[in-house]
């Protein structure tokens, strides 16, 4: 991938001092100190290196330019030996929830039984990972289990979310540092992890919240994009943007010849036929095997995505920077989030300080009653962390980088509606989310610490 950053690998694992990756958000200043931080550098970085990997290529051959798509059910994707030991790692996890059916007892959301298959799960994880990675990487394991078990849901609250999801992007990434995917011309490993390793821990995910009844965690409800998964929409979209060289810019605009409509979403029959080759359409899949009703109904942000005319380019770009709004910069999120020595609690001396936001406004304190803190922050104050839009944000409030303010979503505001025509909601033309024109990948990807 020319001039594209990838995860730094450590130079020498043996020498490497592990430590037990340990909390270290607490309040809003600490959301704004982790945007400046070394792990959120490199958590970016490994996510883009997924998302460009999955791109489309095309390649000339004498006067004739072939084109390859990378989809869940295609042969061209190349499977290492350490894809091959992780898809078994969670296909054992997959055949434990066969082992421990739910409780009979009535309940709405989270089934008791998830507690006896993640005790389980935390019994076995050494054995699990002994298994699957080799000897040398024996000392890592304490870090390592720490993002494997935070990535399965939890057990206390019984519910997951996006921060789950992202602790299993930080695992993978451990491994990625520690020379555990073998060496590969750009982009063959990481597509292995995407589509072979990432979908498969999604569908261990899904049987999980279905078989037990997860709640979403710290879900927006129905004004979120998703109750549970953020990447999925990241990669598939990706997978249907336009073919491109190595040697070019991930596209901004544009989809596949042949790829479907973003509208196709919304239609059942071409969902379930798109489902077993993209990412994206898998993942709307699942809000309809668990939802019911109209589809702008129960996911209004989606829906709304699914209006946008420029192509699966335009939308790509668009879920990035909502991952760093809606995901990264979020404290219910991130405060889960660990750091040790794979994942590093320390300053990016190339990173600047994010501008100032509607999210930053609205993080907590440590001291709650702090008289001096804004509104939004005491107890007295509205409801931290309302569902923003970054398509939404004014042109003159989005930086360059990922570190951006976003204002509210123009329909975050407003209460459901009667079923709207095709056009959009309550009588008003559906928006085409302007703010995709706001952020250039292109400066995103060859700045992933927020410079200009």
């Amino acid at each position: 991938m020319a001039n594209f950053p990838t995860l730094a690998k450590i130079a020498d694992v043996k020498e490497h001092q592990f430590e037990k990756p340990v909390k270290k958000i607490f309040d809003g200043p600490d959301v704004s100190f982790f945007l400046m931080s070394l792990a959120y550098r490199d958590i970016m970085t490994f996510m883009l290196q997924l998302n460009r990997s999955v791109l489309p290529r095309k390649n000339q051959t004498g006067g004739t330019t072939a084109i390859t798509t990378w989809r869940l059910d295609s042969e061209d994707v190349v499977f290492s030996d350490a894809v091959y030991r992780l898809r078994s790692l969670l296909n054992k996890l997959i055949e434990l929830v066969e082992a421990v059916p739910p409780d009979t007892g009535p309940r709405r959301f989270g089934n008791v039984s998830f507690r006896k298959w993640y005790r389980i799960v935390e019994e076995q994880v050494g054995d699990l990972l002994t298994e699957s990675l080799p000897e040398e990487l024996g000392p890592a394991h304490e870090e390592l289990t720490s993002y494997f078990l935070g990535s399965l849901g939890s057990a206390q609250r019984l519910d997951y979310g996006t921060g789950h999801e992202l602790s299993f992007l930080a695992f993978l990434a451990c491994l990625w540092k520690l020379s555990f995917f073998p060496e590969a011309e750009a982009g063959v490993e990481e597509r292995g992890i995407a589509l072979g390793v990432f979908e498969l821990y999604l569908i261990l995910i899904r049987k999980l919240i279905k078989t037990y009844t997860l709640e979403p965690a710290g879900s927006h409800g129905v004004w979120g994009l998703d109750d549970n998964s953020f990447l999925p929409y990241i990669f598939g979209s990706a997978q249907l943007c336009p073919p491109i060289a190595e040697t070019d810019d991930t596209p901004t605009e544009g989809s596949l010849p042949d790829a479907p409509e973003a509208s196709a979403v919304t239609k059942l029959n071409l969902v379930e036929k798109e489902k077993g080759s993209n990412m994206y359409f898998s993942a709307i899949a699942f809000i309809y095997d668990v939802k019911r009703g109209p589809f702008w109904e129960h996911s209004p942000m989606l829906f709304d995505i699914s209006g946008i005319k420029d192509g699966w380019g335009k939308i790509n770009k668009g879920m990035i920077k909502m991952y760093n709004a809606e995901v990264l910069s979020k404290f219910p999120v991130v405060q889960h989030f660990p750091f040790g020595s794979l994942f590093e609690w320390e300053r990016d001396p190339k990173a600047r300080p994010p501008p100032p936001s509607t999210h930053a406004a609205s993080q907590p304190l440590r001291n709650p009653m702090d008289t001096n803190a804004p509104s939004a922050m005491r107890p007295s104050g509205p409801p931290m962390g309302s569902t923003a839009a970054p398509w939404a944000a004014k042109p003159s409030a989005a930086p360059a980088g990922f570190v951006n303010g976003v204002t509210q979503a123009p329909w975050a505001s407003r209460a459901p509606a009667p079923a709207p025509p095709r056009g959009g909601f309550a009588g008003a033309q559906r928006r085409p989310l302007q703010a995709l024109k706001e952020t250039d990948t292109k400066t995103i990807q060859q700045n992933p610490e927020g410079q200009k």
